[in-house]
């Protein structure tokens, strides 16, 4: 499903690129510009992210780095 239909950016993007080792909403936007336009899918991305986190690293296992860069609500 296209989570960013400005970017052309689709759920499955997103989880390639957590797979590569992207971890925060803020690089998912200087990579595939995911929010970078109206910001409808911000909230959906973020949801995305979360859940591609939890199935690669386990809720309990996500690295400190990755969680020290990740933007506050």
């Amino acid at each position: 499903m296209y989570v960013c239909v400005c970017k052309a950016v689709s759920d499955k993007t997103i989880r390639q690129k957590v797979g590569e080792g992207l971890g925060s909403m803020r690089e998912l936007k200087q990579c595939l510009g995911v929010g970078s336009q109206c910001g409808k899918c911000t909230q959906t991305a973020q949801q995305v992210l979360n859940q591609s986190l939890q199935d690669l690293y386990g809720s309990n296992r996500i690295p400190c780095h990755l969680v020290d860069e990740r933007p506050a609500a």
